[in-house]
């Protein structure tokens, strides 16, 4: 037999956020799972019945009797199936940070055992599980890759704050590292993938067609984006056209806008990393990583000449800025462009301020040095900039939005979600 254990006795996460509690739970309710996260705040909470990233509901999670939590290594010791959904960041030259996935494959080999199964869903660029994460799990363990123990890749692909697509509503690319271990991986997801699984033929497929779906769209944002500083230099709305362009039926509905988060604007550096070692210049890749990196100083930029337009001073300006997390209606702040405005803004002398329902006090004054605002005050801001579309911001709607401003102010919005006649500038 593949697994000298049973097919399936014990599944293990490495990770509970946004990736790994939802699959954690889903796993569940079919199978016994010890759900394993270094974070002993983030498990004590969970076994408590909250979820801070607002994906799970305390009924759901207090529900699930074959779910164990533990931020305790030994608690994964009877485990054979593991999966895998660490970070996979970038650091500050941009170059991929495998730090996480090291860390996590050398817990797993500690316990690793003949046969067992390990699962890897981080993102990284095609080939890196047999580059990165193997030789770690032969290492530690002692064991053979491919003789003793088998891996796997199933991509991620979970929406963080989308209510309407979740885990099991995405179909799953899976892979293993042999026919057999393909197989079983595939069979172990279909049963908790109600929208059907892929089985890709090799982890480098699975692999690159994770990181090109990333890339993707990036590149398409970043071709609106680019379109975007154009047309307003046409005196063009970029919405109206977008809108009129839209009405073909192949049109891609792409928006302009900050492009941050932990996937869109990270994985491609993965993907280019990978090319410029085979000797490869992907140079529409790195071009549309520029042009996207680039917007949080040309909104501030465009905000700045509105200002000065409409006689508002620009020297000891107050700022107003709504939102900070890198999407609407969800907590996550990882990679949030948002901060390369205020920083635009704060560069230049001016005093910002920085109000979002949706973000963490604490994580915000961490992640970026930001004291969120508890309420903006009326009367009080020369300009207020839309950052990100909370559902908030729209149901409050523009004339309450300038209520915040001073009697001569600019209201920007980089999101559309405000409508086109009741601001002074969008992208």
């Amino acid at each position: 037999p593949l697994w000298s254990r049973g097919l399936g006795d014990v599944y293990k996460r490495q990770g509970l956020g946004y990736v790994g509690l939802p699959i954690a739970t889903a796993f569940a309710k079919y199978f016994p799972v010890v759900g394993f996260d270094v974070d002993e705040a983030r498990v004590s909470e969970l076994i408590d019945g909250y979820d801070r990233t607002g994906e799970l509901s305390t009924e759901v999670l207090n529900a699930l009797t074959q779910l164990t939590l533990s931020s305790n290594p030994n608690d994964i010791a009877q485990c054979d199936f593991y999966i895998v959904t660490v970070p996979t960041p970038v650091d500050e030259s941009n170059q991929p940070d495998f730090s996480p996935l090291i860390r996590a494959s050398n817990t797993v080999g500690q316990f690793l055992e003949a046969d067992d199964i390990v699962v890897f869903e981080s993102t990284v660029y095609p080939g890196a599980t047999e580059e990165i994460c193997v030789p770690v799990l032969e290492s530690v363990s002692g064991l053979k890759f491919n003789a003793d123990f088998f891996v796997g890749y199933s991509p991620e692909r979970i929406n963080p704050g989308d209510k309407t697509r979740g885990l099991t509503d995405i179909v799953k690319v899976t892979s293993g590292s042999t026919p057999e271990a393909a197989k079983t991986i595939d069979d172990i997801y279909a049963k908790v993938i109600t929208a059907g699984t892929h089985l890709a033929p090799s982890l480098a497929v699975a692999e690159a067609a994770k990181v090109i779906e990333n890339v993707q769209r990036d590149v398409n944002i970043a071709l609106v984006n680019e379109l975007a500083t154009l047309f307003a230099e046409l005196g063009l709305d970029t919405l109206e056209v977008l809108e009129a362009a839209g009405t073909k039926w192949n049109f891609l509905p792409f928006k302009p806008g900050l492009v941050g988060g932990h996937c869109i604007g990270v994985d491609p550096y993965y993907l280019i990393r990978k090319a410029q070692s085979v000797g490869h210049n992907p140079e529409l890749i790195r071009a549309s990583r520029r042009i996207n990196n680039a917007m949080g100083a040309y909104v501030a930029d465009r905000v700045i000449r509105l200002m000065m337009q409409n006689d508002v001073a620009v020297n000891n300006a107050k700022v107003l800025v709504l939102g900070l997390t890198f999407k609407e209606d969800c907590p996550d702040l990882r990679n949030s462009r948002v901060i390369d405005v205020v920083n635009e803004f704060t560069g230049l002398g001016m005093n910002v301020d920085v109000f979002d329902p949706w973000a963490d006090l604490e994580q915000a004054k961490s992640a970026y040095n930001i004291t969120l605002t508890d309420q903006p005050e009326n009367n009080t801001y020369d300009a207020i900039v839309l950052t990100v579309a909370h559902e908030a911001f729209k149901t409050l709607g523009a004339s309450e939005i300038r209520k915040w401003g001073k009697g001569t102010h600019v209201l920007f919005d980089t999101k559309g979600a405000l409508p086109g006649h009741a601001v002074d500038g969008r992208l």
